[in-house]
């Protein structure tokens, strides 16, 4: 821990300069980067009162490949981003966190009691709450902190808010209480847990994975207790093309249901067979049966099935062309999995309000201004949120122009993949 006048001084002095360089991988965004931190903790002050403090990082993530098959022990390929929610923390000898987000109210938990609330599914509060009986229930130390935090995350927008937020606090109670020696795997499993139980959305563990381990990453979900995680090296500015997000201003917030229904459809398959999750079928076996599944199981779930089986080869594909340098390659089976998204796993708008349509805009105008100039797809969840896309760094303004002047402007995110997850930055 450092004292917040100290810790002020050497930011605006340069010292962490590099660190900040490293952790952004962008070093124009170093000043902005400069200046949020010391703003961060100026409002920690405010609110907390000066002293020892120290800051934390966790990235939001971008998913490359796999959409919607880690819930089915799939396969995926994903990224951290150099957007991150950042927390300035003080360890406190009382049992309770204390904690305010900005733009929110602040909140505030009693670890005395750490069972589930039911009024507390769909919130921080909830959040918090679990991951702390998570990492408990595993034998770790857990404590009261204070915290601020602020978020570049963008909100309901398929960057994974949520996930960022429950690194952030799976690493400050990591680096506080247990010497960073929970490893980034444990912290997306305990968030993945908080996630289902205590805020009731029944995500994968792609989100909390990607923005725990960091970087970009393939990650077999075969035995969800010790999934595989590899990290795949790649430098996208040797290819020259830049990763953007675009945030097509749709909410995911009402939305839960949609997402739900996918994994409960494709569980309804694999449950013909008498399995559990579509991993455990033998692909053959499913489409020999496809007829017979139409009519135990609807259309709708044969179609998210068969996204599975094609989804689950595609990510295989994407990370045996990014090893081997085949960038085109890479490209070719990225729109292929936009393209399953929308027409099989039908996750691109929802069926309860067919006239907000903004990913199928987003989708649509780039693929007729990007032709040989890059590619694009749904991003992450779908329904509602984000697209991404790979693009030429020659025609990225082009591209950005374009989705801003459909979207507003700053929605078009030019981003870059960051080597780190879940981190104590200073």
């Amino acid at each position: 821990m450092e004292e917040t006048k100290v810790l002020l001084g050497e930011i605006e002095t340069g010292q962490y300069d590099e660190r900040l360089k490293a952790i952004y991988v962008d070093e124009t965004m170093v000043p902005y980067q400069k200046e949020r931190f010391q703003k961060g903790i100026c409002k920690f002050e405010e609110l907390y009162g000066a002293g020892e403090v120290e800051v934390y990082s966790a990235p939001g993530r971008s998913e490359v490949g796999g959409n919607h098959t880690d819930h089915q022990h799939g396969e995926v390929l994903a990224a951290s981003i150099n957007l991150d929610a950042i927390a300035v923390v003080r360890k406190m000898q009382n049992n309770v966190i204390e904690l305010l987000s900005e733009g929110y109210e602040k909140i505030c938990v009693d670890l005395s009691d750490l069972e589930k609330k039911e009024e507390e599914e769909g919130t921080s509060i909830g959040i918090i709450r679990g991951m702390i009986y998570g990492l408990k229930k595993n034998g770790h130390k857990i404590g009261g902190f204070q915290a601020y935090v602020t978020s570049d995350v963008l909100n309901g927008a398929g960057m994974s808010s949520s996930a960022a937020f429950e690194t952030l606090v799976g690493t400050i109670i990591s680096g506080l209480y247990n010497g960073m020696e929970i490893s980034p795997v444990e912290i997306a499993q305990v968030a993945q847990y908080a996630e289902n139980v205590f805020f009731g959305k029944p995500c994968g563990l792609m989100d909390q994975m990607a923005c725990s381990v960091g970087g970009l990453i393939h990650i077999d979900f075969a035995d969800l207790k010790n999934p595989m995680v590899e990290k795949v090296e790649v430098d996208f500015d040797v290819y020259h093309h830049s990763l953007c997000i675009t945030d097509t201003k749709g909410s995911h917030a009402d939305l839960t249901d949609d997402y739900a229904l996918i994994p409960q459809e494709m569980k309804k398959v694999a449950s013909f067979f008498g399995k559990e999750f579509l991993r455990e079928v033998d692909e053959k076996e499913f489409y020999k049966n496809i007829a017979k599944l139409q009519k135990e199981c609807g259309d709708r779930a044969v179609l998210r099935s068969l996204h599975f089986f094609e989804e689950d080869k595609r990510v295989e594909q994407e990370v045996s062309a990014l090893k081997n340098g085949d960038f085109k390659g890479f490209l070719q089976t990225v729109k292929a999995s936009g393209n399953s998204s929308f027409n099989y796993l039908q996750n691109v708008y929802t069926n309860k309000d067919v006239q907000n349509q903004g990913v199928s805009i987003g989708l649509a105008v780039s693929e007729s201004i990007l032709k040989e100039h890059g590619v694009s797809r749904v991003h992450g969840g779908g329904f509602a949120g984000t697209i991404q896309a790979f693009v030429e760094d020659s025609f990225v303004e082009t591209y950005r122009e374009v989705l801003d002047s459909v979207f507003g402007e700053g929605a078009c995110h030019v981003l870059k993949v960051r080597p780190f997850g879940g981190i104590k930055v200073m």
